[in-house]
C-alpha cells in the first residue's frame, strides 16, 4: 500500500511537469521561469531546494549517531547561508537577466573565467546531486524491500523524466507542492512520537549532556571553524541558489526570498535534528548502511501504513526538489555557457533541445557518482568544498568591488582548486577550507593591486 501510494505521488509530479511543459518555449524559461515570480514562491522554492537529503536523511543519521555535533551544518549553518545570499548577493546579483552564475563572470572577468567557472560549479553540484540520488534510491528501498541497486536506477529514470519536462517552472511550482508535504510529514512524524511516549520531558532529559554539544570531543578551535565554514560559506555561491534569485520579479523579491528561505529552512529543519538527538531513545539499529535509513526506519516504528506513504512521500519531495534544482543548474551552466556559444545555436527551439539533452547528460553523471560513492555525508562534504574557495572569492570581489580582471580570477579559482587537498593531505592541517578562503583572497588581491601598480607605471611612463 506504501509504495503503490508514493508510485502515485511520483505519476502526479510527473504528469504535472508534462503538464508545465508544454508552455516552456524558451532556454529562458525552462532555466530562470522567465523572471516573474513572487516572494512568497521564491521562498519555498529556496527552502525546499535546499531541504535535500543532508536534512531529511544525513544530519537526522549523523545526529542519531554523534549528537549535535555530528551535524552541525543543517539547519544551522544551511540557515545562515541563506541569510547570507540576502545580505551580500541577491540583491548585487539580479540584473540584466542572467542565467547563470557564469553570465555574470564573463561580463564581470572574462571568458576564462567563466568557461573555468562552469566545471568547478557543475563537479560540485554533480557531487552534490550524487548524495541526493543516493538517498533517494534508500528511501525507496526501505519501503519497498527492493534492492537498492535496482530503486537507485528507478529514481534516476524518474528524476530523469521530471527535470526533462518541467525546467525551472516546474520545478518552482512543485517546489511549493512539495513543501507543504515535507512540513506535514514531519511534524506528524514528531507529533505522534510524542504521542506515544508517556512523558516527552523525560525522553529529553535522558538525553546525555555530551550529545547536546555543537564540538566533538578533543576538535580544536580551528577544526571547528573550519566545520561551520563549509556548509555557511562552501554553499554561499552556487547556480541552485542564483537561479531561484533570477526568477524573481525584481531585486527586492530576491533579496526578502533569501530570508525568508533561510528562516522557513531553520524552523522545519530542527525537526530531523530533534527525532536524531532522541533516536537512542526511539530505535536500535546497527551501524552502516541502515544509519543512513535511521529516520525511516523511526517511521516504520511509530507510523501506520497509511502515514509511512505520507511520510515518506516527505521525504522524496525534499529529495526530488534538491535533485532536479541540481540537474538544471547543471545543464544551464553546460549547455548555456559551453555548448550554446561552442557550437553558435541560435534558433531558440534548438537551445531548448540542447538544454534538455544536457539535462539527460547531468543527471546520467549524478547517478555514476551516486553508485561509485561510500555514503551520503562524505558526497555533502566534497561538493561542499571542491573549488567552491575560489568561487566565492570572486564572486563576491566582483559584486562588490572593482578590482581584478581574467587572470586574477582565474588565478583565484586554481588556488581554489589546489589549496583544499594541498592543506588536507599533505599539509594535514586542521581547517583546510579556511586556509583554501584565505589562500585565495590573498591571490586575488595581491594580483589585483600588483596589476593596477603595473598599468599605473605603464601610462607614467608613456
Amino acid at each position: 500500500m506504501t509504495l503503490m501510494f508514493l508510485v502515485a505521488y511520483l505519476f502526479l509530479q510527473l504528469g504535472l511537469c508534462y503538464f508545465i511543459s508544454k508552455k516552456i518555449k524558451t532556454e529562458n524559461d525552462y532555466f530562470v521561469g522567465g523572471h516573474r515570480f513572487p516572494m512568497w514562491v521564491v521562498a519555498i522554492s529556496l527552502f525546499a531546494t535546499w531541504f535535500g537529503a543532508e536534512t531529511s536523511i544525513g544530519s537526522s543519521a549523523a545526529v542519531f549517531e554523534s549528537g549535535l555535533s555530528g551535524s552541525r551544518a543543517d539547519p544551522f549553518g544551511y540557515s545562515i547561508c541563506l541569510f547570507l545570499s540576502g545580505v551580500l548577493i541577491a540583491g548585487k546579483i539580479w540584473s540584466k537577466n542572467y542565467i547563470t552564475l557564469s553570465d555574470f563572470y564573463k561580463e564581470r572577468f572574462g571568458t576564462g573565467a567563466e568557461q573555468v567557472a562552469v566545471w568547478l560549479l557543475s563537479i560540485s553540484s554533480l557531487i552534490w546531486g550524487a548524495a541526493q540520488l543516493r538517498a533517494f534510491g534508500h528511501v525507496i528501498s526501505s519501503v519497498s524491500n527492493l534492492d537498492y541497486n535496482l530503486t537507485l536506477k528507478i529514481g534516476f529514470a524518474f528524476v530523469v523524466a521530471y527535470t526533462f519536462f518541467g525546467g525551472l517552472i516546474g520545478d518552482v511550482i512543485t517546489d511549493v507542492i512539495q513543501a507543504v508535504v515535507i512540513v506535514l510529514g514531519l511534524c506528524c512524524l514528531l507529533g505522534i512520537i510524542f504521542w506515544h511516549t508517556p512523558d516527552t520531558l523525560e525522553l529529553f532529559k535522558q538525553i546525555p549532556p555530551e550529545r547536546l554539544s555543537f564540538f566533538a570531543t578533543g576538535e580544536s578551535w580551528l577544526k571547528r571553524l573550519d566545520r561551520w565554514s563549509i556548509p555557511i560559506l562552501g554553499s554561499l555561491v552556487a547556480q541552485e541558489i542564483v537561479s531561484r534569485l533570477f526568477s524573481a520579479q525584481n531585486k527586492s523579491v530576491a533579496v526578502k526570498a533569501c530570508y525568508a528561505g533561510g528562516l522557513i529552512y531553520l524552523l522545519v529543519g530542527i525537526i530531523p535534528i530533534v527525532i536524531g538527538l532522541l533516536g537512542p531513545q526511539l530505535i536500535q539499529i546497527e551501524s552502516g548502511v541502515e544509519t543512513e535509513t535511521f529516520l525511516i526506519q523511526v517511521a516504520k516504528k511509530y507510523l501506520s501504513p497509511a502515514m509511512i506513504g505520507i511520510f515518506c512521500a516527505a521525504i522524496m519531495s525534499a529529495l526530488l526538489s534538491t535533485i532536479d534544482s541540481i540537474i538544471l543548474a547543471v545543464g544551464a551552466l553546460v549547455s548555456h555557457n559551453f555548448i550554446i556559444p561552442r557550437f553558435k545555436i541560435t534558433n531558440s527551439k534548438t537551445k531548448l533541445l540542447t538544454s534538455r539533452l544536457v539535462v539527460l547528460g547531468a543527471a546520467l553523471a549524478a547517478y555514476i557518482l551516486a553508485v561509485h560513492s561510500t555514503g551520503i555525508y562524505d558526497l555533502l562534504e566534497t561538493s561542499s568544498t571542491f573549488g567552491t574557495a575560489g568561487i566565492l572569492v570572486i564572486t563576491l570581489a566582483g559584486l562588490w568591488c572593482k578590482w581584478g580582471n581574467n587572470t586574477t580570477a582565474l588565478l583565484t579559482l586554481f588556488a581554489g582548486i589546489i589549496s583544499v587537498p594541498l592543506f588536507k593531505y599533505i599539509f594535514h592541517n586542521e581547517s583546510p577550507f579556511i586556509m583554501s578562503l584565505l589562500v585565495s583572497a590573498l591571490v586575488f588581491f595581491i594580483h589585483a593591486y600588483l596589476y593596477k601598480i603595473f598599468k599605473f607605471q605603464k601610462l607614467l611612463n608613456r
